[in-house]
């Protein structure tokens, strides 16, 4: 059965859909343990910021967090990352299976080779042949003018 409503699954997709959580597992990813303050360490924000990320990261059940004393360590944690995978993956063999199927249709159509050239060809089914649309003549009273072009927006 699917579930069509899995709070885990949304936690997690939303907690890698920020950038700087990201690039902060990946962090952890690449050390057992680090702490806050060495987590924080490379990335352009506040210490409160980078808080608010790790509180979505363990919301998430990404990161595990372990006090000792004054120092806040951080661990990866991989189970909800493994069932997003293994959610990805059961829809990664769906999208396989339908696209080798339609490489295989496609590769066997008979139709590409004696297929007519003109649209019009009495061969041609009538659900497909263009009609000709009436000429405007290329009157500018019936083209629409364009509107011009609002500042472009800089990411």
């Amino acid at each position: 059965m699917v579930k069509f409503k899995d709070e885990t699954l949304d936690r997690t997709f939303a907690a890698l859909s920020d950038p700087t959580r990201r690039a902060l597992l990946a962090r952890l990813g690449e050390q057992d343990s680090l702490s806050v303050s060495e987590l924080a360490q490379p990335f352009a924000m506040s210490l409160p910021a980078i808080m608010k990320h790790l509180d979505v990261l363990t919301d998430a059940g990404l990161v595990t967090r372990e006090k000792t004393g004054r120092t806040v360590a951080c661990r990866l944690t991989a189970r909800p990352m493994e069932q997003a995978m293994n959610w990805l993956n059961r829809y990664a063999q769906f999208w396989s299976d339908n696209l080798d199927r339609l490489a295989a249709f496609v590769e066997e159509d008979p139709w590409s080779i004696n297929r007519p050239t003109s649209p019009q060809s009495p061969l041609t089914p009538a659900s497909q042949r263009v009609q000709a649309l009436p000429s405007r003549g290329g009157s500018a009273r019936g083209r629409k003018k364009s509107t011009p072009r609002g500042p472009s927006r800089k990411t």
